[in-house]
């Protein structure tokens, strides 16, 4: 990565969706749609065991802040991640914590 490239606007953005990603619900979700998933709320409120609503109000933070997108097909909104890019950050997280 050349650090030199990087500009404010790239760097805010980035910011934002680390913190939208900064929930242990929502660092599952990513995870559930790891690797080009795409689920409904209901597929991942299942997974989480937590109320729909709940799951609802943490899909909408992450698509809010950029880490999700969705796409209606009938009756189902499916989400999946925005940038494939993202997927690393899951392996950076269990890198990154704490060892015994």
């Amino acid at each position: 990565m050349n650090y030199s490239e990087l500009n404010i606007e790239k760097l805010t953005l980035a910011t934002e969706m680390l913190k939208a990603i900064a929930h242990p619900m929502r660092i599952a979700i990513v995870g559930y749609l790891d690797g080009g998933v795409k689920l409904t709320v209901t597929e991942i409120h299942e997974r989480l065991g937590i109320e729909q609503s709940t799951t609802s109000h943490h899909l909408g933070i992450l698509k809010n802040k950029g880490v999700l997108s969705s796409k209606r097909d009938g009756k189902n909104t499916y989400y999946f991640l925005k940038h494939k890019a993202l997927t690393g950050i899951l392996t950076c997280i269990e890198n990154c914590g704490c060892q015994d």
